[in-house]
Formats: structure tokens, sequence, C-alpha cells
């Protein structure tokens, strides 16, 4: 719950949103960084302000049905600077699911390796090449480092698959 209240906290650090707002922006915006899905925006959402860190009021435009908006209080405030400390510190130790199958790869024939691996790193070096194309935020330098860092990331995936194909390829590993 720490990271989806990092996010929804600092989404709301900028501005007061109604949930369709905030949906939208993690839709759109942050799908690479978070997994996180609009019933549990919403539910996290719920916590948070039973929990007193934002607090909700109701806006009613024209016929519409009325919709919450979504602010951050101080307690909130002091809350999301505690979680941003800790999350910037923190070490992470990755763990990539393709891994798994490295760890067995001994019991497919090269051919087959090589194959499979090579779907991956067309994966990966598409998925490069988006990140390599996305603008830089002009307003917040902390965009501009996460894309920076999934950059970084991804380059040393795919130098390591490629590397993984010519061992493979050459009868070296």
């Amino acid at each position: 719950m720490k990271q989806r209240s990092l996010i929804l906290l600092g989404l709301l650090m900028g501005q007061s949103q109604h949930g369709y707002q905030i949906n939208e922006f993690i839709e759109r915006n942050l799908n690479t960084i978070t997994d996180m899905k609009k019933p549990t925006a919403y539910a996290t959402l719920d916590k948070l302000n039973a929990s007193g860190y934002i607090d909700i009021h109701h806006e009613q435009e024209g016929n519409r049905p009325p919709r919450k908006v979504y602010s951050i209080n101080d307690k909130g405030r002091k809350l999301f600077l505690e979680l941003l400390i800790e999350n910037l510190s923190d070490f992470e130790n990755y763990q990539y699911k393709g891994d798994i199958g490295l760890m067995f790869i001994d019991y497919l024939p090269d051919n087959q390796c090589i194959e499979a691996l090579t779907a991956r790193y067309e994966k990966n070096k598409k998925t490069l090449e988006l990140y390599l194309n996305m603008p830089t935020h002009a307003m917040q330098r902390g965009v501009n480092l996460a894309i920076e860092h999934k950059i970084v990331m991804l380059k040393t995936e795919v130098q390591f698959l490629k590397d993984t194909i010519d061992k493979l390829k050459s009868n070296d590993i």
C-alpha cells in the first residue's frame, strides 16, 4: 500500500483532483511504473481518507451526478514526504521473471533458446525505443529521472540478451 499511497498522494500534491482525473493520469502516464487499476486506486483513496491523510468534497457540474474531489491535507503532506524519503532511500532487490527461465535453459536445445531470447530481445528493444523517443518533461525533473532509470535498465537488459544470444550461437556458454 505504501507505493500506491505515495503515487496518489504525490498526484494530489500538485492539485486537488477527482478520481477520474487521477485514474486517467495513471493509465496514460504511469503505466510503466505501476499496474494500479481503478478499483485499487479508489480503495486506496478511501483508506487515505479514512486515515485522515486526504479530504474529500463533492462537486456538481450541470446535470452530471456529483463527483468526489480529493485533496491532500497537512497530515497527508507529512505522510507523503515520509513515504518519498523511504522510497528514494530503499534498496530494491529486482526479481526478473525471465531469470527463472535462464536457470533452466539447459533443458532446451540451443536453437530454441536463441529463438526465445531473440523474441525477448526484440520486445525489450522496442520498449527501449519508446522510452528513448519520449519527450523530456520541462517542469519536473523527477519524471525525467524515472524515464532515464527505465532507459538505463532496458539498455542493460538488451545488451545482456544480445551477449547471451551471441554466446549461444558461438557455443561459448
